[in-house]
């Protein structure tokens, strides 16, 4: 990796604290709420539902944030959705340290939610956008590798506060988020701006220098490539301001190039809830405590567990721009769909109520394993994969989308598997496991391939056939003044509209 991209890859890493504090506070929660310290402190005031306002408050928040984040993103820029989203999820988690009843609390887990909605939808497109094409799968994928190392962290810190019997068991698991969204506040704006962003808002020397600081290497090759990156992205930008999207219902229903794009970035995170991981997160603990493991037992079983997916994701960040997206789809969805199965053929045939065969119950807890072996390729490019097939004026809002179902399915489901595991029992997993096999074969029929394509030649797979022979005419005209002159008359785009982008005039 040569000197630029590795400053490319601290940006990466950077932005994703976001990521971090997603998966932290994700995980803190639960082992949070069930210390007895917390218990006592608000006994009288737990039931049912107090606890799963707790817990989907966050859920709720987030939601409301990955609505609202193309607002921000697009009129102010990737650093400034970022940076808001740490200032809200600094707030939140201080809410929460320092919460004195139960709606201070469930407060501060709302407006952490707003911050990671907005930091969920945002930073996988500023990574995509910065990120050279050889490595953007590498780079894309530090949300969900961030968010699995805010998991672990999570997991082990409130495995070793589960030590203390004062309200630090559970203050300071909640307070610690802080840290990371402080660092990331202080941070953010000194982080480039995207330089597709640039580019979009009229400012194409300072996008052209960010793609220099990023993408050079110092050799001849290279800048030669960094220009014909540089006339790509102005090209496309110019070529897309004649389809510049006037309203929500153009993206979303009248324009059938972005209306396939939405379907398919809605649809790759509709699979990441869809394929059963939150009721394996829901279900597991039980599981545990079913084989006679103490609640801090649990707590770091559950915590070599995290560790070890994120092993896997970090393998799989390294095979993302080699294998290619659909390979790892694929199986990723029929493994997921093959281990529910037998997951649910252990549980019909085993009861642990009246089984001694531990070796059942044990293969039973293996399959969680597995399943997060085969989650993993979906976890990663279910972030990656919408940021990178939206074109630049609709990117911010398409990931919005995207995110958005996310979360929604996400509140849905947490609700649900409950009530789903106890009327259907194993066969609930049936249920998932269909899920994940109709996922395979619409990833096999609709999902195009991205790797190794910059953001641009990606955008000419979902164009219609004249604009997308358009854009390969005017990338390749670049060399040719009048060439270019005709391709832009051709689409009724004046060259002089052409000049101003290129120029930063515009």
């Amino acid at each position: 990796m040569s000197t630029a991209y590795t400053l490319v890859t601290i940006c990466c890493i950077f932005s994703a604290l976001g990521s971090f504090l997603f998966g932290y506070d994700s995980g803190v929660i639960a082992s949070s709420i069930a210390q007895d310290d917390f218990v006592q402190k608000f006994k009288g005031q737990l039931n049912d539902a107090s606890t799963g306002g707790i817990v989907s408050a966050f859920t709720g928040g987030a939601i409301i944030g990955s609505l609202g984040v193309s607002y921000v993103s697009d009129a102010y820029g990737r650093r400034v959705a970022i940076f808001i989203g740490g200032l809200l999820g600094a707030f939140g988690g201080a809410l929460q340290g320092g919460a004195i009843n139960l709606g201070s609390l469930v407060a501060g887990r709302a407006i952490a939610g707003v911050a990671v909605g907005l930091m969920s939808a945002t930073i996988p497109v500023y990574c995509s956008e910065i990120a050279p094409p050889r490595i953007r799968g590498l780079l894309g994928g530090m949300q969900q590798w961030m968010i699995g190392w805010g998991f672990v962290v999570a997991q082990w810190v409130g495995f070793g506060s589960s030590h203390a019997k004062n309200s630090f068991s559970w203050r300071f698991p909640l307070s610690l988020q802080t840290f990371p969204a402080i660092c990331l506040i202080a941070g953010a704006l000194f982080l480039p701006e995207s330089p597709r962003w640039l580019i979009e808002h009229g400012q194409s020397q300072a996008g052209h220098s960010v793609l220099v600081l990023l993408h050079s290497n110092h050799s001849h090759h290279n800048s030669s490539f960094i220009e014909h990156e540089y006339r790509q992205i102005c090209d496309t930008i110019a070529l897309e301001r004649r389809e510049a999207s006037k309203s929500w219902r153009e993206i979303l229903i009248t324009n059938p190039s972005w209306r396939r794009r939405i379907l398919l970035a809605a649809g790759i995170q509709a699979f990441t809830q869809c394929s059963g991981v939150n009721v394996i997160n829901y279900y597991g603990p039980s599981l545990y405590a079913t084989l006679g493991f103490s609640t801090s037992r649990s707590l770091m079983i559950i915590g070599i567990s995290g560790a070890l997916s994120q092993t896997w994701n970090t393998l799989c960040l390294f095979l993302l721009d080699g294998v290619g997206r659909r390979k790892l789809l694929i199986p990723s969805l029929v493994g997921m769909g093959a281990t529910l199965c037998v997951e649910a053929t252990l549980y019909h045939y085993f009861n642990p109520d009246n089984s001694m065969n531990q070796h059942a119950l044990r293969a039973a807890v293996a399959m969680y394993f597995v399943f997060s072996f085969f989650f993993t390729s979906l976890g990663v490019l279910s972030w990656i994969y919408p940021a990178e097939i939206f074109s630049t004026p609709i990117r911010a809002r398409g990931t919005s989308v995207s995110t958005f179902v996310n979360w929604s399915l996400n509140l849905v489901f947490a609700q649900c598997a409950p009530i789903g595991l106890s009327s259907l029992q194993h066969r609930f997993f049936y249920f998932f496991m269909a899920l994940n096999w109709v996922g395979a074969v619409m990833v096999w029929l609709w999902f195009p391939e991205t790797v190794g394509r910059t953001l641009e030649e990606v955008e000419e797979v979902f164009m219609n056939d004249n604009a997308a022979r358009g854009l390969t005419a005017m990338n390749g005209a670049n060399t040719a003044g009048n060439d270019r002159e005709n391709m832009f008359n051709r689409f009724n785009i004046p060259t002089s509209d052409h000049d101003r982008v290129r120029k930063g005039t515009v």
